[in-house]
């Protein structure tokens, strides 16, 4: 049984910070395009776009795909929402009969938890680390390092940082923000996901399989 991070070792307040300031912080509208497609359609007036990015504003993800991104089980990302974990910033479940929508920052905060929790952290000091790094600018996050002794956790933003933890005992691991968003952002580039305005379904693109159909074509 998977477990939500509940009953993970209890550790003292979480320190991320950075070590330097001691900063802490515990196309065009086309009426013979289906609704379901890769060139999701644009309202009238709007510039020609042929798809948008995983990482666009106006892209949502259902709980399915933010869980098969994020490598966590659907009973987690329940847990984690219902508790204030980490709740979706899209659309969360009211009125009932809407479903959840994840946008690529939550579900790359998703991803990182998961980490976190893999790595013996405490639930209550990953929940602070959760609060700081929506605090920030979505712009930040690439330069991000966290390195974490398996009770604390540590911001970095400077390959100095890193290496001033490491001499001093503090990291025995660390996630490199950056890199999980390149990863991420390539996976949901294959799954679907859903336009935030006007409720169409983007169908995933994944460049093997169309490989696959180009090779059947040719036999």
């Amino acid at each position: 049984m998977t477990g939500t991070g509940d009953d993970a070792a209890v550790g003292g307040l979480c320190a991320v910070h950075m070590p330097r300031t001691g900063r802490t912080v515990s196309d065009l509208p086309r009426t013979d395009l289906p609704r379901m497609g890769r060139f999701p359609a644009v309202q009238p007036g709007q510039p020609a776009i042929e798809r948008l990015a995983p990482t666009s504003e106006l892209i949502g993800y259902r709980g399915p795909t933010a869980c098969a991104a994020a490598g966590i089980t659907y009973r987690q990302l329940d847990y984690w929402a219902r508790t204030g974990l980490l709740e979706p910033s899209v659309r969360a479940v009211y009125p009932a009969s809407s479903h959840r929508l994840y946008s690529f920052r939550d579900i790359l905060l998703l991803k990182i938890v998961k980490r976190l929790l893999d790595a013996g952290v405490s639930l209550q000091n990953i929940r602070v680390a959760v609060a700081h790094l929506l605090s920030a600018e979505v712009g930040d996050l690439t330069g991000l390092t966290l390195m974490c002794d398996g009770a604390t956790v540590y911001e970095c933003t400077t390959p100095q940082q890193v290496v001033d933890l490491l001499k001093g005992g503090q990291g025995v691991f660390g996630i490199a923000v950056g890199a999980v968003w390149k990863e991420l952002e390539l996976a949901l580039g294959r799954l679907h996901a859903e336009r935030t305005d006007t409720g169409e379904t983007v169908v995933g693109h994944d460049p093997g399989d169309e490989l696959a159909q180009r090779r059947n074509r040719a036999v």
